[in-house]
Order: C-alpha cells, then structure tokens, then sequence
C-alpha cells in the first residue's frame, strides 16, 4: 500500500493508503502541480503548469508545454507510465489537462483528467 495522496487520515485515525492505480495517479498530479524548485531534495521536479494558467495562448507556446509535460513524465514516471496522449487546455483561470497513458505494469490503459482553478 501506498500514502494516499493528498495526506490524510483513514476512518480509523491511521494514515491513509491507496492502491498502486490510484497512487500512479496521484503521482501524476503531483509533477504536474509542482513548480520546480519546491521539492528539496529534487528541484528539477515538476511541470511548472499552475504558473502558466494566465500565459497567452499561442499554437507555439502549446506545442512546447506540451513537448516538456511529456518529457517531464517520461523522464519522473516513464517507468510506471506510457503516455499515449496528452491535451492541455488553459481558459480564463483554468487549467485542464486530459492524460491518456498505459500502466506498464499491468498494461492497462487508463484516462485522467486533472484540474486547477486560478483564484478568483
């Protein structure tokens, strides 16, 4: 069993676990969160994404957050993921991104949407 992600506690007063699923998951939502710079111990870590949800939006600028999501989960979860495809979409304060990947474990292919709202 895995922490579950973000922390808590159980019905029982105990830390609570998760799955392997949920915590790949939960995984995932974390690089994409984290701006680099805020882990210590890795500051490489993170996409940087909640500091660009009031960027322009260009065909260009897209193409490359795009191409450092992907590199960035290759690179922190390529061996617990593939990523078969990737959409991030940014309007007004909001963030979403759509993650189509395979668990390479099981091989089973899973869909996740992921959300931020800016303040308000």
């Amino acid at each position: 069993m895995n922490i579950d992600y973000p922390f808590h506690f159980d019905n029982r007063g105990r830390t609570a676990t998760t799955g392997d699923d949920d915590h790949i998951r939960d995984m995932i939502e974390q690089f994409l969160f984290t701006n680099p710079g805020e882990r210590v111990n890795r500051p490489e870590f993170g996409s940087g994404l909640l500091g660009l949800v009031f960027e322009p939006n260009s065909p260009e600028y897209g193409s490359l957050l795009h191409q450092g999501i992907q590199a960035g989960l290759q690179r922190w979860l390529g061996d617990l993921i593939e990523v078969r495809s990737l959409q991030v979409t940014s309007q007004e304060a909001a963030l979403r991104i759509e993650l189509k990947y395979a668990v390479r474990p099981s091989g089973e292919v899973r869909i996740e949407t992921f959300e931020r709202r800016g303040m308000q």
